[in-house]
C-alpha cells in the first residue's frame, strides 16, 4: 500500500465524516452554520483522532476559503502577517487553522485579537486541553468552543465498512474487537493499526494486530462511556471516602492513559464542591497537584495523584459552600437586583464604619436581603469557622 490509510480515509466532505454526530449530524450546528454559508472564529477541543484537521478542511472548502494549516509550536507571528497581507485586499480571507494552539504564547495570542475582531481572517485552532484553562479570555471571548468526542464502536464499524470498499482484506471477530477496543476512540490509531498490518498481510487476525500493538493505547475512554464512568466512579468514591475504591478507579483512569491534567482537574473540582471549608487545605493542595503534574507528566505523575486522592477521600466532607453558591444564584436570578448602601460605595462614604476601628467588626448594613443562603454543615474546620465568626461578632 503506498498511501497511508488514515490519509486515503479522511472524508472530502461533511456527510463522510464518521463521529461527531452531535456536530456534523442532520441537526448539528456545524453543519447548519455550513448551510447558512457562515462560520465562527472557533476552537476544536477533545481528543487526537476525532475528526478537528478533518473538519477545518471539509469547512474552507465548503465556504470556498484559502486554507493555512500551522503548528502552534513552531509559529512564528511574521508567518502569520504574511497571511494577512497577502488576502487583505480579498473579498475571501483566508482559514487558518493552528493546530494545538494551546500552544501559543500569550503575546502571539494577543497578535491575533485585532484580525479576529476585523474579520481579516477565520480562525479555528485545535486542541486536547480544555480552552478555558490554556487560552486566554480576549481570544476566548472572540470564539465559539465546540466539543469533539472519542469515537464508539458504531463509528469504527462504519469506517472499516468504507476501508474494506477500498482495500481488499480479510479480519476476523476477535481482531476485529481488539483493533476498535484499544484504539481509545481514536480513528487516525486504527487506521494506522490496520495499515501497518495490511503492510504483511490481507488476511488479518490477533497475533498480527498485537505484534504491532500489545496493549490498549487508551484503555480508559475506549468505549462509548467509559471514559465517563470511570471518571464518575472515581469521584463518587472519594466523595464516598473509600480510599481503597478510590485507588482502583484512578488506577483504571491512570492505566488507559486518560490525561493528567483532566484527572487533576476533576479532583481540583471536588476539593472545593465536596470538602470545601470543612478542609481547606484539600483545595490548596489539590492545585499544587494539577500544577506539578502537568510539568512531570506519567509515570511519576501517578504518585502525586494517589497522594491527593487518599487525602481527598480521607478528608471531611461538606458541600456547604457548592450548596451556598448555587443558593445566592438563583436569589439573583428570581429577585431585582439591590442597590449598594451608601455606605458601602467607592470611594467610602462617611457613615462607613471601618471594622478595623472597631477592634475588627463593626455592627452596619451590608446587603439589603435578610436571605440566609449559607448553612454551615458544622463538619470539621466548617466547625472552627463558625466558632471563630461567633468571637468576631462578640456572642461569646
Amino acid at each position: 500500500m503506498s498511501e497511508n490509510l488514515f490519509i486515503k480515509m479522511r472524508p472530502l466532505n461533511i456527510d463522510e465524516m464518521v463521529g461527531q454526530n452531535h456536530l456534523v449530524g442532520q441537526d448539528g450546528v456545524i453543519r447548519k452554520l455550513l448551510n447558512k454559508k457562515s462560520f465562527p472564529h472557533s476552537i476544536f477541543y477533545g481528543p487526537p483522532g476525532t475528526g478537528k484537521t478533518t473538519l477545518a478542511k471539509i469547512i474552507s472548502k465548503k465556504l470556498s476559503l484559502p486554507y493555512y494549516e500551522l503548528d502552534a509550536t513552531s509559529l512564528k507571528v511574521d508567518e502569520v502577517r504574511k497571511i494577512f497581507n497577502k488576502h487583505k485586499d480579498s473579498l475571501l480571507k483566508p482559514l487558518i487553522f493552528i493546530d494545538e494552539i494551546h500552544r501559543l504564547t500569550k503575546t502571539q495570542q494577543e497578535v491575533l485579537l485585532l484580525p479576529m475582531e476585523n474579520r481579516e481572517f477565520l480562525l479555528i485552532g485545535a486542541t486536547t486541553q480544555n480552552p478555558y484553562f490554556s487560552l486566554s479570555s480576549g481570544v476566548r471571548s472572540r470564539l465559539m468552543i465546540f466539543e469533539f468526542k472519542h469515537l464508539i464502536k458504531d463509528d469504527f464499524l462504519k469506517l472499516l465498512t468504507a476501508v474494506s470498499k477500498m482495500v481488499d482484506f480479510k479480519i476476523d471477530d476477535e481482531a476485529k474487537d481488539f483493533l476498535i477496543s484499544s484504539s481509545g476512540g481514536d480513528a487516525r490509531a486504527m487506521l494506522n493499526l490496520l495499515n501497518s498490518a495490511l503492510l504483511i498481510s490481507s488476511d488479518i487476525n490477533l497475533k498480527l494486530l498485537k505484534s504491532f500493538r500489545s496493549r490498549p493505547i487508551n484503555e480508559g475512554s475506549s468505549s462509548k462511556d467509559n471514559h465517563y464512568q470511570l471518571t464518575s466512579a472515581l469521584i463518587k468514591s472519594i466523595r464516598g471516602s473509600d480510599v481503597n475504591a478510590s485507588l482502583y478507579w484512578l488506577a483504571r483512569l491512570i492505566e488507559g492513559a486518560e490525561p493528567v491534567e483532566f484527572i487533576a482537574r476533576r479532583l481540583v473540582i471536588l476539593s472545593s464542591e465536596d470538602i470545601g471549608n470543612a478542609n481547606p487545605n484539600a483545595l490548596t493542595l489539590a492545585n499544587s497537584t494539577m500544577q506539578a503534574v502537568k510539568e512531570i507528566g506519567y509515570p511519576e505523575a501517578r504518585i502525586l495523584l494517589a497522594q491527593l486522592a487518599i487525602y481527598l477521600a480521607s478528608s471531611p466532607k461538606s458541600n456547604s459552600s457548592y450548596k451556598a453558591i448555587n443558593m445566592a444564584l438563583e436569589y439573583v436570578e428570581k429577585n431585582p437586583n439591590m442597590t449598594v448602601p451608601v455606605h458601602l460605595s467607592d470611594p467610602p462614604h462617611k457613615s462607613y464604619l471601618y471594622p478595623h476601628d472597631f477592634g475588627g467588626f463593626a455592627q452596619q448594613k451590608y446587603w439589603y436581603g435578610d436571605e440566609k443562603l449559607y448553612e454551615s454543615s458544622k463538619i470539621g474546620f466548617e466547625e472552627t469557622l463558625d466558632r471563630w465568626l461567633e468571637k468576631i461578632k462578640g456572642k461569646n
